[in-house]
């Protein structure tokens, strides 16, 4: 039994499973705007099936192509990857069951949702090849998660409305801006193993000015989706909360480097929540 916790705490550490905060709460602002409300128990479940699994498949394929990579930069030497914790044959179990249980619960959904499954996966997979040989990766990583509203709104409506693609492309900004900041923990290492980043690129003050431009696209693209879908007050109050706390983001990598974990982590977290809880007040009172 304990060998058992200490594997499941190995692939919960491979994947970094707190990090699914960043796409869950997107994918049910789709849902409750496409639903107008509550959209049912069985989506519900379905979604957070989706986003685990996705996120599932994407981070462990990250972790099995990235291997070599990750073993020599010293923030990534102990990950589970690479010392030894979890074989590359486990990782390539564990992403093939992902990417089959994507789809089964794709087929649950509806046929639309369905014919995505396959390019979503590629889409969301390749990310670990893009930073090889483009700096556009942190972008790819972005539109990644950007497809989680898109995600929902088809479980809801089997369409994709004109406001889920402004949604879906602010969250696509807003996890390229973080990713930038994040990204220039490794800019040293990127340049010694020759990999294709934005901050190795442009180095870090260029990096952060392309942070905050993409940061202000992504509160730009969030009040456009409010203002399409017809939303009220409170969905207003999330995006000028999501302007203010991405601002003290910045303000906190700007003071002290060392503080880019807080940034990332607690700061982005928070945001995703609270916007939900926005969304679910302002469907809720108006």
């Amino acid at each position: 039994m304990n060998k058992l916790i200490k594997k499941l705490n190995d692939f919960n550490e491979l994947v970094m499973f707190k990090h699914s905060i960043f796409s869950l709460p997107f994918i049910f602002i789709a849902m409750v705007v496409a639903a107008n409300g509550w959209f049912g128990f069985k989506l519900f479940v379905l979604g957070i099936l989706a986003a685990l699994t996705a996120r599932n498949f994407a981070m462990g394929f990250n972790r099995f192509m990235d291997r070599d990579i990750d073993a020599l930069n010293p923030r990534t030497i102990n990950r589970p990857n690479v010392d030894g914790r979890i074989s590359a044959s486990s990782m390539f179990i564990f992403v093939l069951l992902n990417a089959l249980g994507f789809i089964l619960v794709a087929y649950f959904v509806n046929d639309l949702a369905l014919y995505l499954s396959i390019p979503i996966l590629i889409v969301i997979g390749s990310y670990s090849y893009f930073k090889r040989f483009s700096y556009l990766a942190h972008v790819i990583l972005g539109i990644s998660l950007g497809l989680a509203p898109i995600a929902g709104v088809v479980a809801v409506s089997e369409t994709i409305p004109f406001w889920a693609v402004l949604l879906s492309i602010g969250v696509m900004f807003w996890v390229a801006g973080f990713d930038l900041l994040y990204s220039l923990q490794d800019i040293e290492v990127d340049k010694k193993l020759g990999l294709h980043s934005i901050p190795s690129k442009f180095g870090v003050e260029k990096t952060m000015k392309i942070s905050k431009i993409f940061h202000a696209l992504t509160v730009i693209f969030w009040l456009l989706f409010v203002i399409v879908s017809g939303s009220s007050y409170f969905a207003y109050l999330a995006v000028i909360l999501s302007a203010m706390m991405l601002s003290y983001e910045h303000y906190l990598v700007n003071k002290d480097f060392k503080k880019i974990d807080k940034a990332f982590f607690t700061v982005n977290g928070y945001l995703g929540i609270m916007f939900f809880i926005l969304i679910v007040l302002d469907n809720i009172f108006f």
